[in-house]
């Protein structure tokens, strides 16, 4: 892609944002910034475009930056329906994501990996894998690094691998990875798109522009990711938890198998770390883009087994007093409360924060079986109760400080009290990871016998 003398508009500063000013503008190109914050709010950005020739637009959009522009590049958090982009768009101009730009520079084989739930540990673990197996490795998307930082930097590497989110893949057009994954779909973000199709559509995109020489792993007991399979012009590399296959991966009776082309690789889970029904589904994902690419079997186990997790997601805090507390705030739509509810048995489930717009019926069945009492907080409470309350122990809570207080006393020995909240975290807390963190700080001044 040439970008001398081109006028180039980054939409959204941020960290992405700076590291696309800055690749552009070295390459030449005439490159506007704008976004709807003003310079007091971006000042920590702006010390990062020192010395960098780039002019701002701040505190709102110019409609005739987006008609002068060459090429726009939109940053992640940016969504493609505001108004200066679909008259751009109407208008005939070039508009892409950040990783559609980055992937136009990268020749290494590219492993990317989608889904609404699990995207981030499968992807950090493949990373791992790929790392632990030899080859020199870069880890982004969605998670860290942005891609162009790669291409900014220049560093030669063996493997890229990348989280994408559904709304980095709105705006690609020829971004096309040598290994797709999609982990699972469930509602979510329906507060940004218009519909349920809508949101699944944009994760479909990461299969759009691959050919019968790549690869794509579905997860075939997701019922949309299953469906989706059939129309895929990769080689499609199946995986599943549920049932054999003569081709693919899948688990079994303690290991996991995978089989493809005549080679069979056998892999015992009991020394994983992490656990859970989830994070078995991440790991077939894992070794299936792994082993296709190359990783050896062995070293690849060895990488598995040495992976600790990622903080906030099915996290053991302690047990007191028989009771096993779990922290699980990155768990912001109902799709990955359903794999938390389905780890465990006698549950204490704390959950509510702002809601999403889904629907919490896919719980219902687990509700019913899994948790003993549920205790619920945030803007979300009433829908909830409403929705599942009648299914089990029903209580509200003012507080997250009420609601590990209410679990402590309502929860016997041998229970689990699980904090999967099924919604965001801005109603109450600045992200998840506030949210978490205040969690686990509640749980660890809880004294023996249920007091605080």
């Amino acid at each position: 892609m040439e970008l001398a003398d081109k006028r180039i508009v980054v939409v959204g500063l941020a960290r992405t944002g700076v590291a696309v000013a800055r690749f552009v503008a070295s390459r030449g190109a005439r490159t506007t910034i704008t976004d709807m914050k003003d310079e007091s709010a971006l000042t920590h950005f702006l010390e990062q475009l020192a010395g960098t020739e780039v002019a701002l637009e701040l505190g709102g959009h110019s409609d005739a930056t987006f008609l002068g522009a060459d090429l726009i590049v939109v940053s992640p958090g940016v969504p493609m329906n505001i108004k200066p982009l679909v008259m751009a768009r109407a208008h005939g101009r070039t508009i892409i994501s950040e990783i559609e730009l980055a992937s136009r520079y990268i020749t290494a084989p590219m492993i990317a990996i989608t889904g609404t739930n699990g995207k981030t540990t499968t992807t950090t673990l493949t990373g791992e894998i790929c790392a632990g197996c030899g080859f020199t490795t870069f880890v982004g998307g969605n998670i860290g690094n942005p891609l162009i930082e790669l291409v900014e930097q220049g560093t030669a590497v063996e493997r890229v691998v990348v989280e994408l989110s559904s709304f980095q893949l709105e705006g690609i057009e020829r971004f096309r990875p040598h290994v797709a994954v999609l982990l699972n779909i469930s509602e979510d973000h329906l507060d940004r798109y218009a519909s349920y199709r809508e949101y699944i559509d944009a994760k479909v995109r990461i299969f759009e522009n691959q050919t019968g020489e790549d690869f794509a792993v579905m997860n075939m007991d997701d019922p949309i990711v299953a469906g989706i399979a059939a129309r895929l012009a990769a080689r499609v590399i199946p995986m599943s938890q549920r049932r054999e296959l003569s081709q693919g991966i899948f688990h079994r009776e303690g290991e996991i198998v995978f089989r493809w082309e005549g080679r069979e690789e056998i892999i015992p889970t009991a020394a994983f770390r992490i656990k859970g029904v989830h994070n078995i589904e991440n790991i077939m994902a894992s070794l299936a883009a792994t082993l296709i690419t190359g990783c050896p079997a062995d070293r690849a186990r060895l990488a598995v087994e040495n992976f600790r997790g990622l903080p906030h997601r099915m996290e053991l805090v302690r047990e007191l007093d028989g009771v096993a507390w779990y922290e699980d705030s990155k768990a912001t739509n109902v799709g990955s409360v359903e794999k938390a509810l389905a780890s465990f048995n006698d549950i204490t489930l704390i959950a509510g924060g702002k809601d999403k717009g889904g629907s919490y019926a896919p719980l219902a069945e687990l509700v019913r079986e899994r948790v003993r009492c549920m205790i619920l907080i945030g803007e979300a409470k009433e829908r909830m109760a409403h929705e599942l309350g009648g299914l089990t122990d029903t209580r509200l809570a003012g507080s997250l400080e009420e609601a590990v207080g209410m679990a402590a006393r309502v929860t016997g020995r041998g229970g689990v009290v699980l904090f999967s909240p099924a919604c965001s975290s801005f109603d109450m807390f600045r992200d998840y990871e506030e949210r978490a963190e205040r969690y686990k700080a509640l749980v660890r001044a809880l004294a023996a016998g249920g007091g605080a």
